[in-house]
C-alpha cells in the first residue's frame, strides 16, 4: 500500500476539521451519540477528500491520457534551405 502524500494528508485534515464544525453547528448536536456520528460522517469525508486528491506519480505516469485535451505542440519548422538540403547562408563560409 503507497504512502499517503503530504497533500492527501493535509486536504484530508482540513476536511475533517472544516466538516466537523459545520456539521456540529448545522445541526446543534448536542448529545454523545450524535456527536459521535458528526465525528465519524467527519472522518469518512475526510477519508473520501484524501484519496480522490491526485498524486504527483499518478499523474506523470498517465501518459497521453492526460493530455488528450491538450492542443498538440507543432513540429519545428525547416527552412527552405534545408528542405533543399542547403545549408543556410549564416552556415556557409565566406570566401
Amino acid at each position: 500500500m503507497p504512502r499517503p502524500t503530504a497533500a492527501q494528508l493535509v486536504y484530508g485534515s482540513v476536511t475533517v476539521v472544516l466538516a466537523d464544525l459545520a456539521l456540529l453547528l448545522l445541526f446543534q448536536v448536542g448529545s454523545g451519540a450524535g456527536i459521535a456520528v458528526v465525528g465519524v460522517v467527519s472522518l469518512a469525508l475526510g477519508l473520501a477528500v484524501s484519496v480522490t486528491v491526485p498524486t504527483r506519480s499518478a499523474r506523470h505516469t498517465a501518459g497521453p491520457a492526460a493530455t488528450a485535451g491538450a492542443a498538440p505542440v507543432p513540429a519545428p519548422r525547416r527552412s527552405a534551405a534545408a528542405a533543399e538540403g542547403r545549408a543556410p547562408v549564416s552556415a556557409q563560409s565566406h570566401r
